[in-house]
C-alpha cells in the first residue's frame, strides 16, 4: 500500500482512481504520518444485504492473496464443531 498526504491526494485523484481501478494498488490517505482514508476499488459485486465492510471484504478480490496460500484445515477440520 502507497502512503500519500491529502495534499498528493487532491491533485493526483484521477490518476489514483485509474490505478485501483486498473491495477488494484491500494492507496492509504492521511495527515501527519497517520491514515486516515483508504481508497481501494470497489467490490465487482455488490449485495446490498450486507453492509458495506462485508461486500469489500467479499468481493473486491481484497484476499485473493490467499489463494498462493497452503490449506492447513482439511474439510475434516471445518467439519468439527467447537462448541
Amino acid at each position: 500500500m502507497k502512503v500519500v498526504t491529502t495534499t498528493t491526494a487532491r491533485k493526483n485523484i484521477g490518476n489514483m482512481i485509474n490505478r485501483v481501478k486498473y491495477s488494484g494498488e491500494v492507496f492509504g490517505i492521511g495527515r501527519r504520518n497517520s491514515i486516515d482514508a483508504l481508497l481501494i476499488k470497489f467490490p465487482n459485486t455488490y449485495n446490498k444485504e450486507l453492509n458495506d465492510i462485508t461486500n469489500v471484504n467479499a468481493n473486491s478480490g481484497s484476499f485473493d492473496f490467499l489463494a498462493d496460500e497452503p490449506e492447513i484445515y482439511s474439510v475434516a477440520d471445518l467439519r468439527k464443531k467447537y462448541v
